[in-house]
């Protein structure tokens, strides 16, 4: 993972989503890559093909915001790949000098609060998706809620995550265009290049993903699971962002009062916790 050029990658990516026709030009002919060509973004965005060139080269790293938009826009992106591309251009610390990031720490009181919600699933994880608290509703909902897990790569690496998510081909998308709006121009952090080097080399789908280049930010959801205990649960998840804590989240999982997920809500409850031990092993196991 090479964030030296994150602007012109993401350009290129982008790019290569993009089909003439889309942008009403005629299709077909022979391509060497898939896609716009530069030349035909630079027409189109209404800037030499010369400078549009410097841009995905990383020879120009101050172009106006309304160049970028007039990219943009050639390149189909909407408001929040938008603003991440207008992002990628703004002027960065060298790698030398840039603060390193620290593991925020969950406040005691937020702590409290998910553990009173007997009815609430709730979870706290950062900007790299690692689980940082969870309480016991959660933790029934699927044991890589807790503390030391990394969500994402369970998600993608454990069998039991996939057979868990009815919705895991959307889930995985969301997911990683989540960590790469997170990581916006900071793609040379250690912490998220390990995360990233890791996943491409275990997962194709991972690897397919990240090389879109596509952005989201976490957002509330749907979530729709076939739990072994309870059988299909439909929660509503909401994403909150956590003030004073650099990157940190609170997830909170609900269902409609006096619907059948509120009732299988409750009967997991009841239930308790599966085991920890096991779900380490699927997690870490071959």
């Amino acid at each position: 993972m090479d964030g030296s050029n994150a602007l012109g990658e993401f350009l290129r990516a982008r790019r290569a989503l993009v089909r003439p026709e889309d942008v009403g030009l005629p299709g077909g002919g022979l391509r060497r890559v898939p896609g716009l060509r530069r030349e035909e973004v630079a027409m189109l965005s209404g800037i030499s093909s010369d400078y549009y060139l410097r841009l995905e080269q990383g020879r120009d790293r101050n172009p106006s915001v309304q160049v970028l938009e007039a990219v943009a826009r050639v390149l189909r992106l909407d408001d929040d790949a938008t603003a991440h591309l207008v992002g990628l251009a703004r002027e960065r610390p060298a790698s030398g000098t840039r603060p390193g990031r620290r593991t925020p720490q969950v406040p005691a009181g937020l702590r409290r609060l998910i553990d009173g919600w007997p009815r609430n699933p709730a979870y706290l994880q950062n900007r790299y998706t690692d689980c940082l608290a969870a309480n016991a509703l959660a933790t029934a909902l699927t044991p890589n809620y807790r503390p030391g897990v990394n969500l994402l790569r369970a998600v993608f690496l454990d069998p039991a995550e996939r057979a868990l998510r009815r919705d895991w081909e959307d889930l995985t998308a969301e997911g990683v265009a989540a960590l790469r709006s997170g990581a916006g121009a900071d793609a040379d952090d250690p912490r998220l290049r390990d995360l990233v080097g890791e996943l491409s080399l275990r997962s194709e789908r991972f690897r397919v993903l990240w090389a879109r280049h596509e952005v989201r930010p976490r957002r509330g959801r749907v979530t729709r699971l076939t739990h072994p205990q309870v059988g299909d649960l439909d929660l509503h998840s909401e994403k909150l962002s956590v003030e004073g804590a650099d990157g940190l989240t609170l997830v909170v999982f609900h269902a409609e009062p006096g619907s059948r997920g509120a009732e299988l809500l409750d009967i997991l409850g009841s239930l308790g916790a599966p085991s920890a031990g096991a779900a380490q092993e699927r997690v870490d196991g071959p």
